[in-house]
């Protein structure tokens, strides 16, 4: 059950004449009063000698009493919705909890025969709207404090009591929502979303890696907004408004956003703060190349920051509030991925870095967090594009999906542990649309190890089947059944013809947090261990194996310097716990 407030000025005739008529798109039926302020208020929809005009008299008139001592702000209009699934609430239990409504919010208490007047109408099923004026009946002014707040709690304690779904409590970090005049105007316009969520969206996305407020608003202007500057009499810049092209109010002129109103952490002072944390300058290429121009820059980005995300995790895991720094660093994490994915994952990486956005937020504040190392994944990300290369695409892509999912679900628990619902919903929400994305990334590579492990001689896939069982027993893993370990199999026969240890490897991999909430510790693991041991983040065939062998007299599955091989060395992500 969502209750939203709203406040204006003058008399409630509008409102009401609103309220009691057809609607904006004539979906409003059968409009009555299911409540007022003494049980006897005019109802225009089921008597016909009463009128609009004659309700909204009876409302204002404590406001007109008063004459010029009347506030500013005159009127109160509560819309209280049901959620789509819950059961149909009939008339008496709308007025109840219409009273209820008022009574938490200070409009007209329990008991109290001259607080303010207000009326419940019900134009349709699965809500009511509860309009009120703010001058009490005794002449005193109405005493509204955190009435948004009251009205969110009581909604959740009726909710139970009612047996509706229960929504999870904010805690007043959530990005503002659409209002129900911008989604009207972006369905009038064609548009799939309100240009508020759209302009969020643009903004994340081009903080994310940013080095400094100047690249900030460079990628604001190439991103294809408008952009303008607020300034100070001494010429400092103090914030930014960012509005989308064409979209102009009835004066056409633009409609302009700022920062601080799409979210609360896109505000100019808090994008400033961030960037003080970083990222580092730029990395060189191994050779010397752009990433721009390196076909291979976008799949060693990715690798490199799987690596990072594992880091996070490995933080996150920790439960200290300085880890709230880790979950700012994954959002843009999740932002630059997001905008430079193929096709085949764009749209559920999309969906992943929206719901994961409401996890980035919080009253927790990590005053020495360092976060720079996700920061700077995220910009080389960006930098190095979309354009990944020939067959990297898939293998670098899941790498990097496989760690992102278990750091979402780090996420969840550090907020579970501080009850934060909302955001602990996001993060499982975020984790879901990566599996998602994992699972299209991952198809292709993993097709190819599972028939690389299937094709082992009998001897050495023995070993290996052996080797897996032993070392995820001492981990308290369940072992799969021996045909869902071909992947694994493969990649530690290719790690051994590397020069590895696949017994010592696949301890390693397995020793670190998260691979108990895995789905597929299998596929955590073939993606962990290819990382450790430098492998190709997709499996060679045979045949171009023997193909490398014969122009670099490489052995076959070892990295090849400057195309496999990552920019940094790779690091175990954490301490061993």
């Amino acid at each position: 059950m969502i209750p939203k407030i709203r406040t204006g000025t003058g008399g409630t005739y509008g409102l009401i004449r609103y309220l009691f008529g057809p609607g904006k798109h004539d979906e409003h039926t059968d409009q009555h009063l299911v409540a007022s302020w003494n049980s006897f208020a005019p109802d225009p929809g089921r008597n016909p000698r009463h009128t609009i005009a004659q309700l909204a008299a009876q409302l204002d008139q404590p406001v007109k009493a008063v004459g010029d001592r009347a506030p500013a702000t005159t009127i109160w209009h509560c819309s209280v919705r049901a959620d789509p699934g819950d059961r149909h609430l009939d008339d008496k239990e709308w007025a109840v909890i219409a009273r209820r409504i008022v009574h938490a919010t200070g409009i007209a208490p329990e008991g109290d025969t001259t607080a303010c007047r207000w009326v419940a109408v019900r134009h349709a099923d699965d809500h009511i709207h509860i309009a009120a004026t703010l001058v009490r009946q005794d002449g005193r002014l109405a005493g509204l404090s955190f009435d948004r707040r009251k009205a969110q709690a009581e909604a959740r304690l009726i909710e139970k009591e009612y047996g509706l779904r229960q929504l999870t409590p904010g805690d007043g970090t959530a990005a503002k929502t659409p209002t129900s005049q911008e989604r009207f105007k972006a369905e009038r316009t064609g548009r799939t979303e309100t240009p508020r969520e759209t302009l969020r969206e643009a903004v994340r996305r081009a903080v994310a890696g940013a080095a400094s407020e100047q690249e900030f608003l460079t990628r604001l202007h190439e991103a294809g907004l408008r952009v303008k500057l607020r300034h100070a009499p001494s010429g400092d810049i103090l914030g930014y408004n960012v509005a989308l092209p064409g979209d102009r109010n009835r004066d056409r002129e633009p409609v302009w956003f700022a920062g601080s109103t799409l979210a609360p952490d896109l505000s100019l002072p808090r994008i400033r703060r961030r960037l003080e944390t970083g990222p580092a300058t730029d990395s060189p290429e191994p050779d010397g190349r752009t990433a721009r121009a390196d076909r291979s820059a976008p799949a060693r980005r990715r690798r490199d920051a799987a690596s990072t995300a594992e880091r996070a995790a490995a933080v996150l895991d920790q439960d200290d509030d300085e880890a709230a720094g880790q979950l700012v660093g994954a959002g843009e994490l999740l932002d630059a991925l997001a905008q430079t994915s193929p096709a085949a994952t764009r749209a559920e990486l999309r969906e992943a870095a929206r719901a994961f956005e409401r996890a980035t937020r919080s009253h927790v504040r990590a005053e020495n967090a360092d976060i720079r190392a996700l920061r700077s994944a995220a910009r080389g990300i960006v930098h190095a594009g979309g354009a990944l290369g020939r067959g990297e695409d898939g293998g670098a892509t899941a790498m990097l999906l496989s760690t992102l999912v278990l750091v979402a679900l780090a996420a969840a628990r550090w907020h579970s542990a501080r009850s934060h619902t909302q955001q602990a919903a996001a993060s499982r929400q975020a984790a879901e649309h990566l599996r998602a994305a994992y699972q299209q990334a991952a198809a292709a590579p993993m097709r190819a190890m599972r028939e690389a492990g299937r094709a082992l001689p009998v001897d050495e896939r023995r070993r290996y089947d052996t080797a897996i069982r032993t070392v995820l027993a001492s981990k308290q893993v369940s072992p799969a059944a021996s045909r869902e370990h071909d992947a694994l199999a493969a990649v530690l026969a290719e790690a051994e013809k590397a020069g590895h240890n696949p017994k010592a490897l696949l301890g390693e991999a397995s020793s670190w947090r998260e691979l108990d909430t895995a789905r597929n510790a299998d596929d955590v693991l073939v993606w962990r261990i290819r990382r450790i041991a430098d492998l190709p983040a997709n499996p060679q065939s045979p045949r171009t194996s023997s193909a490398t062998v014969s122009r670099s007299g490489t052995k076959p599955g070892r990295a090849l310097p400057g195309v496999d091989q990552p920019a940094t060395e790779r690091r175990r992500p954490g301490p061993r716990r």
